[in-house]
């Protein structure tokens, strides 16, 4: 089967690719609530405090749920949102979690965050409701409370390391795989990958 078939009936997920499958994470960084998941879990990061230490608490919080990771996805900046109250500090945010996956040698893509949508939904202007929806019905992942736009996204880019790495969770049409061709991938391809 081709990674752009649908399974076969009552298929839903396509058999992993190797005895274990790599661990992908995905980061939806947000100085408020950052998303953080693999291909079948989602949680979000909540700071309680501002400044230097919630930038700090960030930064231990995602290194303890990435030190064993074959593959971080970290959503790229929107550019279109520079003028919005805090988008300096989120800036730095991602600059470092960015730079301790790198310091750490640990592989990292950025994904655009319409190429994220694309891949959850096949349109890649779909809303935040639509990645939500596409992240339950293909991935099975449900993504609930006020955070569940921020792990949604999570989800999805988790889901599309794993397809890039030779894992994809589930047999998706050219639609939503064409969203691979578009993301900053490593050039250090993890050795998990087939």
């Amino acid at each position: 089967m081709s990674l752009t078939e649908t399974p076969a009936p009552g298929m839903t997920t396509l058999p992993a690719a190797g005895p274990n499958r790599p661990l992908v994470i995905g980061l939806d960084l947000s100085l408020t609530s950052t998303g953080i998941a693999g291909v079948d879990w989602a949680e979000a990061l909540k700071p309680r405090h501002k400044g230097h230490r919630r930038l700090s608490w960030l930064k231990c919080e995602i290194y303890d749920r990435t030190k064993a990771a074959d593959l971080v996805v970290v959503e790229g900046p929107a550019f279109g949102h520079g003028a919005q109250a805090g988008h300096h500090e989120l800036g730095g945010l991602w600059w470092m979690i960015t730079h301790d996956l790198w310091r750490r040698n640990l592989p990292y893509a950025v994904c655009p965050p319409k190429v994220r949508a694309m891949y959850a939904t096949g349109n890649g202007n779909a809303g935040k409701g639509e990645v939500r929806d596409g992240v339950r019905q293909h991935f099975g992942v449900e993504c609930e409370g006020a955070s569940r736009y921020d792990k949604a996204d999570a989800v999805a880019m988790a889901c599309l390391g794993a397809h890039w790495l030779g894992y994809p969770v589930v047999a998706l049409p050219d639609s939503h795989t064409r969203a691979l061709g578009s993301v900053a991938w490593p050039d250090q391809v993890p050795a998990v990958a087939r």
